[in-house]
């Protein structure tokens, strides 16, 4: 893949992370956290408008200063749709976490005041969220709750499956077209969720808590714009076992034959039986049932915090940070498939640095958190089919 010289966003003062990247044609939105030096963080938005070449400067997004409550696995989302920039992050709340959600419809140049996604104030913590179009797909601990959601939060860190069944998945809408509801409890908490809707289907996938404290992926669709959803289909019988979280939850991409794509980390033992180590694997699903059986990606060290996206010529592109040897890098892998539906992967490091996100603008964008910034770097035209 070859690749574009690499712009750089940050905010005089801070430090910038947590970033997230959508588009829409030439115009690269990147979504990001920056912490002052007492370590309170707001979210801002840096707007390109010639395929992440150049950003205008970044503008804070939360209207009360300080609140966001951020992180690499749950960082500010971002919608495009109809001229306007959507964004939704966690923020801080009196009993626990909330989701905020504000508007701009000036490119970007201002935000409209913040408000409380439906649903999503209560007690307790959530967050993790992911957005598709109206829809947010978060995990809920308000069954959780005992006293405030710090309390909460303790609890499931060190809990196994009796406690899990209390962590749910929601999922509501911006505009009010479906009422927040609970999908399915025994959610592993600290782990991203993703969301994708598709021909008016919603596809989410998340890390459940199976019997046995096993934490897996799952997947399921809503054939009705999100309001109801099958039972959960498992994406791979990893059977990893943790009493606790991981943090390192799955991506999930669908293709314009409804085909759905899922890349996620689990434990595996390596080739001489003795060590174990993450690895990163990815299934496809034709008929939102069943999967394939997963497929490694090539990594090395220890690989992290994936994405996923499809090319317009049917390829893939996953992201990933890899630490080996003391330092942490950005890797990008395209996937090309043969006549049997085989995927092989094609390699490239794009840069140190950690939590990558990827979008399609006129050709793929990927953004990082660097040590100066959050860093986008864009594959050329030349690469892009």
């Amino acid at each position: 893949m070859a690749l574009a010289m690499a712009a750089t966003i940050s905010v005089p003062g801070r430090g910038a992370a947590t970033p997230t990247v959508a588009a829409s044609g030439a115009t690269v939105v990147v979504a990001f956290s920056a912490a002052d030096a007492s370590g309170a963080a707001d979210v801002f938005v840096a707007v390109s408008h010639d395929g992440a070449a150049r950003f205008a400067p970044a503008v804070r997004v939360n209207d009360v200063a300080g609140a966001a409550d951020v992180n690499g696995e749950q960082p500010p989302r971002i919608e495009l749709a109809d001229g306007a920039i959507v964004v939704v992050w966690t923020a801080k709340a009196a009993r626990g976490t909330r989701l905020m959600q504000a508007r701009s419809v000036d490119d970007g140049r201002t935000f409209s005041p913040s408000t409380v996604v439906a649903g999503s104030d209560a007690p307790g913590n959530r967050g993790w969220e992911s957005i598709a179009g109206p829809l947010v797909l978060w995990l809920d601990h308000r069954d959780l709750a005992k006293g405030d959601g710090a309390e909460a939060t303790q609890h499931v860190h060190g809990s196994g499956g009796s406690m899990a069944e209390r962590s749910k998945l929601y999922i509501g809408s911006l505009d009010g077209s479906v009422a927040p509801h609970a999908i399915t409890s025994s959610v592993c908490y600290c782990c991203k969720t993703a969301l994708v809707s598709s021909q008016s289907t919603v596809y989410a996938a998340w890390r459940h808590v199976f019997p046995g404290s096993v934490r897996d992926i799952a997947f399921a669709v809503s054939r009705d714009g999100g309001r109801t959803f099958n039972a959960p289909v498992r994406v791979s019988d990893d059977r990893w076992v943790l009493q606790g979280c991981p943090e390192n939850g799955p991506a999930l991409a669908v293709d314009a034959r409804q085909r759905a794509h899922v890349v996620w980390p689990t434990l595996t033992k390596e080739a001489s039986g003795a060590d174990e180590n993450l690895a990163l694997f990815y299934a496809q699903s034709s008929d939102a049932k069943a999967f394939t059986p997963r497929t490694r990606i090539p990594t090395e060290g220890t690989p992290r915090h994936p994405q996923v996206i499809v090319g317009r010529d049917g390829s893939l592109l996953v992201a990933w940070d890899e630490s080996a040897d003391g330092r942490k890098r950005v890797v990008a892998a395209r996937a090309t498939f043969d006549r049997s539906g085989a995927p092989a992967f094609a390699r490239d490091v794009l840069g140190e640095g950690t939590y990558p996100t990827i979008a399609l603008s006129e050709s793929p964008v990927v953004a990082w958190m660097a040590s100066d910034g959050i860093r986008v770097q864009r594959a050329t035209p030349a690469s892009a089919k």
